[in-house]
């Protein structure tokens, strides 16, 4: 599961002209993201349970960044207890249940986005231990991931909240490699967009045909536009936390090179 990220938005145009190739918009969404990302904390490693704002743009606001807090609550959630606790559930949303679970199924059909990272991490077990893979693209440019939002007043303050969940997809052949916990019935990835799939993923969706062709762009990403290597450890004593250390190569010596030729 897509638990950890990275959020450091590395260079505003690039996001820009990622999203819409019109001159006149890559200017007015670079501008307004200059102002606009000073107000959303800088991540090289978040964890997914401390709830980071995530850059998204919304099927509402399919051009105007916005940050959501990671872990979804759905409207429906009556108490502030409920919804601390949902939170840590809805982190991950996979594809296969989105118009079926209570949680994502209002959401799947009204209330999807794009969520912008720059990279997610992932743990492969090697006997006892695990270690730490971070995922990028391999030409450098910002991931665009499937999402879904929800937004829910607490009642007791009168606080919207509005949160997001990351749609998962079967692993491609690298990442089953990489995502080998044990303790999992399968390898999963996040459903990593195409340019061409974004506007697509935003669509309307008003019967079951409109949800097949949802669906349909929730398939493993192309194995060869990533790049994946092994980085400090993220976890325990030796930790590196929320630093630039976090994205650096390292080599770890008990990780079988036969087993993981990830080319």
């Amino acid at each position: 599961m897509c638990y950890d990220v990275t959020s450091g938005l590395k260079a505003l145009i690039k996001y820009a002209k990622h999203r819409r190739d019109d001159p006149n918009y890559i200017a007015a969404l670079e501008k307004k993201l200059e102002t606009w990302i000073k107000d959303l904390p800088q991540h090289h490693y978040v964890i997914g349970f401390a709830h980071p704002k995530l850059m998204v743009f919304t099927n509402e606001k399919p051009d105007d960044p916005q940050a959501f807090y990671w872990g979804l609550i759905p409207h429906w959630v009556k108490d502030a207890a409920t919804a601390k606790t949902i939170c840590n559930q809805t982190l991950n949303a996979k594809c296969e249940t989105i118009f079926d679970k209570p949680s994502f199924r209002l959401p799947a059909k009204k209330k999807r986005c794009l969520v912008y990272i720059d990279g997610f991490f992932e743990h492969h077990h090697a006997g006892k231990k695990t270690i730490p893979f971070h995922i990028r693209s391999k030409d450098d440019e910002p991931l665009a991931l499937a999402g879904l939002w929800d937004e829910w007043v607490n009642k007791e303050t009168g606080e919207i909240l509005r949160t997001v969940s990351i749609v998962t997809t079967k692993a491609n052949e690298v990442m089953k490699k990489i995502h080998n916990n044990p303790k999992l019935e399968e390898a999963r990835m996040p459903v990593i967009l195409n340019k061409e799939e974004q506007d697509q993923w935003l669509m309307d969706c008003s019967n079951e045909k409109d949800e097949l062709q949802l669906l349909a762009l929730c398939k493993p990403f192309d194995p060869s536009k990533l790049e994946y290597y092994t980085v400090p450890r993220l976890k325990g004593k030796e930790a590196v936390g929320d630093t630039e250390e976090a994205l650096r190569k390292v080599k770890y010596p008990e990780l079988d090179s036969s087993e993981m030729a990830l080319e």
